[in-house]
């Protein structure tokens, strides 16, 4: 498995697996409130991911597998010398096989490498994957919320968020 930034040529199949991932995470009492989600992030962010990311002196990198993207995730700079990890996923048929954690071990590496040093992520309780997976990597939980608001970035509609951070 390589990691590499993205490229325009890849735009279909990150749309696919963002789309994809968020409808598997979808409970079914909010499935209404996912499309709604996965429909206004499309539009305000993956779907123009390279200007998005570009715009915000941030990057966009792919993990990619015999040709298959088979994960994705985002770094922008998040102030006070931090950068933020977002749009983390990995393909639901190839989990557990330490996709996650080599793309987090790079994004920490990026951070390094653009002299930042501290990383800082949000997940839902829905990802319990994720949360073990930031607990694991030595990630303190500094906030918790229940998410009201929604917006490009967060489903709001009452999920449990929990936010960490690392120093680098």
């Amino acid at each position: 498995m390589d990691i590499r930034e993205f490229l325009a040529g890849d735009a279909v199949a990150v749309r696919e697996l963002f789309v994809r991932v968020n409808r598997l995470l979808a409970p079914a009492e909010m499935k209404e409130a996912f499309e709604a989600y996965i429909a206004r992030s499309l539009a305000e962010e993956v779907d123009r991911i390279a200007d998005y990311y570009s715009e915000r002196n941030g990057g966009f990198w792919v993990a990619v597998e015999d040709r298959t993207i088979v994960g994705m995730f985002g770094l922008e700079p998040a102030g006070d010398g931090a950068m933020e990890l977002r749009r983390m996923y990995v393909d639901p048929a190839v989990r557990r096989r330490g996709i996650a954690r080599r793309m987090l071990d790079f994004a920490e590496l990026e951070c390094r490498r653009r002299k930042r040093s501290r990383l800082d992520l949000s997940t839902s309780a829905l990802q319990r994957e994720a949360l073990a997976l930031y607990e694991n990597a030595g990630y303190t939980r500094v906030r918790e919320e229940i998410a009201e608001a929604t917006s490009y970035r967060t489903l709001g509609g009452g999920i449990r968020r929990y936010h960490f951070t690392k120093a680098l």
